[in-house]
């Protein structure tokens, strides 16, 4: 089975979205899931330095008050998929090209899912700058991937234009929000769903695969 997941590295309920995946998929051990992650920027048009995060939650959320109160329902729905949020620790937001780029950079060496791991934990467990080149090589670096490699790599343009491409695209299918999954090309799944409607569409979409095979 294959599984899309179009996710930004600086969405919040893009983690809680993965670990209520992975929660699901452990219902299912028997399933092989294919997982790819696909790029939504949530803020395409941010600078390439990013926001000092004082100045973006003033824009995003009107100022600090109101932004601790989405906080406050974040960590309320995370509570039960045991992610500790340290939304107070992070002082910059990125622009999140070059970690889109490197998740795809990664892929190509059997580190997707890893990388974005990483990143989800640099970001939301300890605050730190996604769009730095150096937080990005030590992510690189912390799942088994070259760091001189990946320091070239993202010192180049290359995957630019096609992680770009891929938002855009992401877009003209109706994607408005993230995550959201996709199932065998065929049933998406917008939103944190609780692990037990993930089972319930995993299950499908086996049993249609199953079918189409017969």
């Amino acid at each position: 089975m294959q599984i899309d997941i179009f996710s930004d590295t600086i969405c919040p309920w893009c983690l809680i979205g993965k670990r209520r995946l992975e929660a699901a998929l452990a219902e299912r051990p028997g399933l092989q899931a294919a997982i790819h992650w696909r790029v939504f920027q949530l803020n395409p048009m941010m600078p390439k330095g990013g926001m000092e995060r004082q100045s973006y939650l003033a824009m995003k959320f009107g100022g600090p008050k109101n932004a601790a109160n989405v906080y406050d329902r974040i960590r309320s729905a995370a509570m039960p998929d045991n992610i500790d949020f340290a939304f107070e620790d992070i002082v910059r937001t990125p622009n999140t090209v070059d970690s889109h780029r490197l998740i795809r950079w990664a892929a190509g060496q059997d580190r997707e899912s890893e990388t974005v791991e990483a990143l989800f934990q640099a970001y939301f467990l300890r605050g730190e700058d996604i769009g730095a080149l150096e937080v990005l090589v030590a992510a690189a670096e912390s799942v088994g991937l070259d760091p001189a490699e990946a320091r070239a790599f993202l010192e180049s343009e290359a995957l630019d234009a096609e992680v770009r491409d891929e938002d855009r695209h992401a877009r003209s299918l109706g994607i408005d929000g993230v995550p959201c999954f996709v199932f065998n090309g065929r049933h998406a799944l917008a939103g944190a769903q609780p692990p037990k409607v993930l089972v319930q569409m995993l299950d499908l979409a086996q049993q249609e695969a199953a079918v189409a095979v017969e």
